[in-house]
């Protein structure tokens, strides 16, 4: 018997990601250090602790990384520039500038080190000509409050970006690239990852409008004329004939680390998947289902991961983590001996600095008791707003990696 389950649940959280930790994860993939010059850039919310990694390893190296606002790491030359996530701004444009620029000129003796984790599609911004930042801003808004799955987002930021769908690979040119890559995308495709700057994109731009579309975003015309000729890579560009993709950390791998523990722990333990995607309240009611049909004296935990969306239908403050755990109590309706945590492992929830929520049997009791209406939250996606008011929320800080949500419903 579990006797504590909120402090079981969050020691699982905490061990998914302390195994994607860059400082824990990186060293054993690096080879030895390249001889000759090598320089190193990337982006996203890890970016900074692989870089404070790869230094750890190899040394002081040159370079630039852009990662998210409060999530910069101390290096010994890699310079670190902050910017903002999710919707992108003008630091992030300005370093993404000064990225490509210092990739330039180099030659085939050269090496690029590119490190690359999720948050990289809003943190490595370069409008394509014809584009203002302001027109990158209001997709990406859209995009966000669209529900459409990651996929079909970094599809269309690929075409409007100078950077992205293999780019800034092509842009080191004749230099070798290794690109060292933590997965926060459903089935860890690395040209999903941050926008795959480092891998080819096969798609056009008019494959990418026709999948937003059907999630309802519409572009204004000066940007589908301007898309119309983005830069994108082809697969057969040879460009990208010496450029290495190597995955380091994913979600699987933290799920398995979760289940590990707490199988040392006597908990018989169901992976439901590491690629779940979907509208998070409808997730939600699914797993609440399973949860409540599970009948048997031992514990039972029951883990996920992948990436939840949702669907912008009110004003509140929300993410997916905490818009599933709230559409899983009501689903629960109480459910004795049903305990749940969901966490996005980078520790932002949405756009709050909020990870997540747990989940227990006296979690509808306890908004009741502060006058807190659920269903009414729900309605509004104010997921967020409801769990602070029951003193409820997971914020672990900044993680400094990003292996996508974390969701695990325990049945003691």
């Amino acid at each position: 018997m579990i006797q504590n389950p909120d402090a079981f649940l969050r020691a699982l959280f905490d061990r998914a990601v302390a195994v994607a930790d860059p400082m824990a994860a990186l060293p054993d993939a690096l080879p030895p250090k390249p001889a000759g010059r090598v320089v190193v850039v990337g982006a996203g919310k890890a970016s900074a602790r692989m870089a404070e990694a790869l230094e750890t390893a190899w040394g002081p190296c040159d370079g630039l990384v852009i990662t998210r606002y409060g999530y910069a790491r101390p290096c010994q030359g890699i310079r670190i520039v902050e910017a903002a996530h999710p919707v992108p701004d003008a630091a992030g444009a300005a370093a993404t500038a000064e990225m490509l620029d210092l990739l330039q000129g180099l030659g085939k003796d050269d090496t690029v080190i590119c490190l690359i984790s999720g948050g990289a599609s809003a943190l490595l911004t370069l409008p394509i000509a014809g584009l203002t930042l302001d027109d990158l801003q209001a997709v990406n808004a859209d995009l966000l409050a669209s529900g459409a799955p990651i996929s079909v987002m970094n599809a269309l930021r690929k075409h409007l970006c100078q950077a992205k769908g293999g780019q800034l690979a092509a842009a080191a040119y004749p230099a070798g690239v290794i690109s060292f890559l933590i997965s926060d995308v459903p089935g860890d495709d690395p040209g999903m990852i941050g926008s795959g700057p480092t891998v080819a994109e096969p798609r056009s731009f008019s494959d990418a409008q026709t999948e937003a579309a059907q999630y309802d975003v519409t572009l204004p015309d000066h940007v589908i004329a301007a898309a119309a000729n983005s830069g994108v890579i082809a697969p057969d560009d040879m460009r990208l004939s010496s450029c290495e993709n190597i995955l380091f950390a994913s979600p699987a791998q933290s799920l398995a680390a979760a289940a590990e523990l707490a199988e040392s722990q006597g908990v018989s333990v169901t992976i439901l998947g590491d690629a779940i995607e979907g509208e998070a309240r409808d997730v939600a009611q699914v797993h609440a289902n399973l949860a409540i049909a599970h009948r048997a004296d031992a514990p039972l935990l029951l883990l996920s991961g992948g990436e939840l969306t949702v669907t912008r239908r009110g004003d509140g403050v929300g993410g997916p983590n905490a818009e599933y755990a709230l559409a899983l109590a009501l689903a629960l309706e109480g459910a004795p001996f049903v305990h749940a945590i969901a966490c996005d492992t980078d520790g932002v929830d949405g756009a709050a600095e909020v990870a997540g929520a747990v989940v227990t049997p006296n979690t509808l009791n306890a908004a009741i008791a502060r006058d807190f209406d659920a269903p009414q939250a729900l309605a509004t996606n104010d997921a967020h707003s409801f769990f602070a008011a029951i003193d409820a929320q997971v914020v672990p800080g900044p993680t400094l990696t990003n292996v996508n949500d974390f969701r695990a419903i325990l049945i003691s």
